[in-house]
């Protein structure tokens, strides 16, 4: 960026390596945001950082170097032959050789900015790159980043600004030579800046709050679905669920109605698997719509009489992972939420098949009740037939080993209850629990789990209990969801992560149904320290971001209106009662008053008097004091006599004006004079006239004096 044309002095030159900077400023943190987000690659972020890093250095060092203008066509021409490479041999995709695209261009236009269409260039730019960090990202560090792009961008306004009007300006400002003039505008500019961003803030996010937003996708088809969405699909490998463990990303918030010390330890059931191919688990099921009552999903189901129901309400605040499974408390009842259509299969998986409203938040109620263990061990053996149609699948290739050992395990067991239990007690008991996954999937994944390695993540516990239990003739499936994750007690939830996903087991058990089986050893636990205390801290900002600003919409602006019309309700009512109870004490002490007044009513009655007196004198103090003043004045003319010529000339005034002769407000003495016709009063008035004047104007104690005598000589003149 060269200096301008107009730089003709100190301050000229300040306000042009101001802008500069500024200018650089806004486009790096307009890159650095982008940046953060993780959506560029390694490469791409390395290359255009040192890029803008040494133009930095060249601004600091104020040496500035800039291609030449004869470069930059060559320059853009050659990289659009790169780009058909980049588009078809390289990423192979639209969007990443598009955004390789505009940042050498960003990169070109930085060092051969000479223009003023060159700085408006980039500084667009800079607001596209923030514009698709938004996109990429909803974590709450976008809002620093975002205060710090707006400061540095109403600076750099501000100055683009004071440049443009310094060059349309056909007068000159004189040259200011003092190098502290300049120091003293940079220091106003960046106390002043803070200051507009607050209120822009501010505004903004009354604005925000007032009017909410609409779901809408926008450039959101270019975010790139996450591993997790693989792993809570209708067909999940062994071992996807294990490399989800492998991330402490953040997968979801729960908040438990009533729940203020994270009492409750329960699993979130995503997906439902019952078909085994030996490597992979799949969902067979098709999935139908779920009946939409009172803005409220309702699932189908009967509750068991023999079991007291514990019914919870419950909010889900879901990241954007890309997945679209509701993971749900057993037994879900219902389900509310922004979305149009719900589907659920015969597995009990729910669904959102709409991808205009992808899963976000949500709120539902589930009956968390489970039978005893006595009732489960006296449940009958008839299974309904689509159960046993769709529960007891088992591979061909299945190793015959795995049915000895479930006859082994389940020996002495006499219901089917206790033989699930004892399969499960086995397997946390013999086992280890590991993430370490096998590099290579072998042809039969079980039978190497449970004979040779004999360690293992979630996956192959569950799918090892699931293919034993069928072997004995008892129906199973697989569940894949999460675990409870820690308890954040600021916020009152839970912090559900991806290293919380696991598998489980249930069995199905006639008039109850399906039942929970979890064989797998429980992991090492984590240890509290005060870091992971101060990130609690930190995830109560950020649930506050997810909740209020980034899943911000109708239904939040009811709930905040409503919140709005309580307190206010209080507020009145709070204020009633004071006003109430403040009247009720004045009302005693009147009526104390009345029956002191009523024992002496002459002395208080004197009081009274005196105290109106006194009242009505110190309201009119004012007033007093000016007639009192004028009256001494107008009777010592000579020793006021400017103010004494102004107070007789108005008597005199006021006495013509009462004889027929008014002054008009834009008459001057000489024109009130003039349009006297009546020689009788012409002569005195032209006297008044005479000695108004010189003692008005000229300070004269002589003519003063003289003015009480006209006035008196007037007094006696009939009316006209």
């Amino acid at each position: 960026m060269s200096a301008s044309p107009h730089s003709a002095n100190p301050m000229s030159e300040a306000i042009e390596r101001y802008f500069e900077v500024a200018l650089y400023l806004l486009v790096f943190v307009g890159f650095a945001t982008l940046a953060s987000t993780g959506g560029l690659e390694p490469v791409t972020v390395v290359l255009v950082s040192g890029a803008l890093l040494f133009r930095g250095y060249s601004l600091i060092s104020r040496r500035p170097r800039l291609l030449p203008e004869r470069w930059t066509t060559p320059l853009t021409l050659g990289y659009a032959l790169f780009y058909l490479a980049d588009y078809f041999l390289i990423s192979r995709t639209f969007l990443y050789p598009t955004v390789h695209l505009v940042l050498f261009i960003m990169l070109v236009r930085l060092f051969s900015a000479r223009r003023d269409r060159d700085f408006y260039f980039l500084a667009v730019l800079s607001f596209l790159m923030l514009l698709a960090a938004s996109v990429l990202t909803v974590d709450s560090t976008f809002l620093f980043a975002f205060a710090g792009f707006m400061l540095v961008g109403v600076i750099t306004f501000i100055l683009m600004e004071i440049r443009s009007s310094s060059a349309r300006a056909t007068v000159r400002a004189k040259p200011v030579a003092d190098q502290s003039v300049a120091r003293e505008m940079g220091v106003w500019l960046s106390a002043a800046a803070p200051g507009f961003v607050f209120f822009m803030l501010a505004a903004g996010a009354a604005i925000f709050f007032v009017l909410p937003r609409f779901s809408s996708t926008y450039l959101s088809a270019y975010v790139s679905n996450g591993a997790i969405a693989t792993g809570f699909s209708d067909h999940v490998q062994l071992g996807q669920l294990g490399a989800i463990q492998q991330s402490s990303s953040l997968v979801m918030h729960i908040q438990i109605d009533g729940d203020q010390r994270g009492a409750y330890d329960l699993k979130w059931r995503g997906v439902t698997l019952n078909l085994f191919d030996g490597t992979s688990w799949s969902n067979p099921h098709e999935q139908h719509f779920v009946r939409r009552l009172g803005g409220r999903f309702i699932f189908p189901g009967q509750p068991n009489p023999s079991v007291v129901p514990s019914v919870i309400h419950y909010r889900v605040l879901m990241e954007p992972v890309a997945s679209s499974v509701f993971f749900l408390a057993p037994t879900a009842l219902t389900l509310e939420g922004n979305y149009q259509v719900v589907s659920t299969d015969a597995a009990g998986a729910v669904f959102d098949p709409d991808p205009e409203h992808p899963v976000s938040s949500y709120e539902a109620r589930s009956d968390i009740a489970t039978p005893s263990a006595a009732q489960l061990q006296n449940s009958s053996a008839e299974y309904p037939p689509d159960v046993l149609i769709n529960d007891l699948q088992m591979p061909g290739s299945l190793d015959l080993r795995i049915a000895r050992l479930a006859e082994q395990i389940t020996v002495p067991e006499t219901n089917n209850y206790d033989k699930a239990s004892a399969i499960e007690r086995y397997l946390r008991t013999n086992f280890k629990y590991t993430l370490q996954l096998p590099r290579s999937l072998n042809r039969d994944p079980l039978a190497v789990f449970l004979f040779d390695r004999k360690q293992g993540h979630c996956e192959y516990f569950a799918s090892s209990m699931a293919v034993m239990l069928r072997t004995l003739g008892i129906p199973s499936r697989v569940v894949n969801g999460f675990r409870t994750g820690e308890f954040n007690d600021l916020t009152s939830q839970y912090l559900v992560r991806a290293s919380n996903a696991h598998s489980w087991v249930e069995a199905y058990f006639p008039g109850y149904g399906w039942i929970s089986f979890d064989p797998t050893p429980a992991a090492p636990a984590i240890g509290h320290s005060g870091w992971s205390r101060a990130m609690l801290y930190v995830d109560a900002m950020a649930s506050f971001w997810r909740e209020w600003i980034i899943n911000y919409d109708l239904s939040h602006q009811h709930a905040l209106g409503r919140q709005a019309t309580q307190s206010v309700v209080d507020w009145l009512r709070l204020a009633h009662d004071w006003t109430r109870r403040e009247y009720d004490a004045l009302l005693a002490a009147a009526r104390r008053s009345q029956q002191t007044i009523s024992d002496a009513p002459l002395n208080w009655t004197l009081g009274a008097l005196g105290t109106a007196t006194l009242i009505i004198l110190g309201a009119n103090a004012q007033r007093i004091w000016r007639v009192v003043s004028r009256r001494r004045i107008a009777a010592r003319p000579n020793r006021y006599p400017t103010t004494a010529a102004t107070i007789w000339y108005r008597r005199s005034l006021h006495l013509l004006a009462r004889k027929g002769f008014r002054k008009l407000p834009a008459q001057t003495p000489e024109e009130f004079l003039c349009s006297i016709a009546d020689e009788r009063f012409r002569e005195p008035i032209s006297r008044l006239t005479e000695y108004y004047e010189r003692a008005r104007f000229g300070a004269s104690s002589e003519d003063a004096v003289r003015l009480p005598e006209v006035f008196e000589e007037l007094s006696k003149l009939p009316r006209k």
